[in-house]
């Protein structure tokens, strides 16, 4: 099992030096992929079911803070930035994105409904039914990729 995964990650040319993940979190999040069980993965690298967990989980957060970053700096190199202040309805969202982009010269490829699911679903709680709940921005790339931000 350690053999195979340690094939793998050497396949997919991971790198510790350069990955915002340990080799040891890389394992473990290789192996959790397979459907390993953390009591299994613990008996194959010698230590504790508690100290696969907490490996587990540090390389979880750390590939949601890599994902966070690189929205971060794909927002930045967007052409269309849209700011959609609190109390918005979700239904006006389309038309603001819709109009920045055409300012910009940028297509969106989301119909006005796929436009408002895309934004509820990146926004978690930062909408609530039809009602922005919390400011959002909405980023387009110039390939049309539409990211939203939100801080909770």
């Amino acid at each position: 099992m350690i053999d195979d995964v340690e094939e793998l990650l050497e396949e997919i040319g991971f790198e510790p030096e350069t990955s915002v993940l340990t080799y040891r979190q890389a394992q473990v999040l290789a192996l959790r992929e397979r459907d390993v069980s953390q009591a299994d993965i613990a008996d194959a690298l010698g230590t504790s079911r508690a100290n696969v967990s907490s490996i587990e989980a540090s390389a979880r957060e750390n590939v949601a803070k890599a994902r966070e970053t690189v929205a971060f700096a794909e927002a930045l190199r967007a052409p269309v930035r849209v700011r959609v202040p609190e109390e918005t309805d979700l239904y006006d969202v389309p038309q603001l994105v819709y109009e920045a982009c055409d300012e910009a010269g940028v297509k969106v490829d989301h119909t006005a409904p796929d436009l408002m699911k895309v934004v509820s679903d990146a926004a978690g709680s930062a909408v609530s039914g039809r009602r922005v709940a919390a400011p959002l921005s909405v980023s387009v790339t110039s390939e049309g990729t539409v990211q939203v931000r939100h801080q909770e």
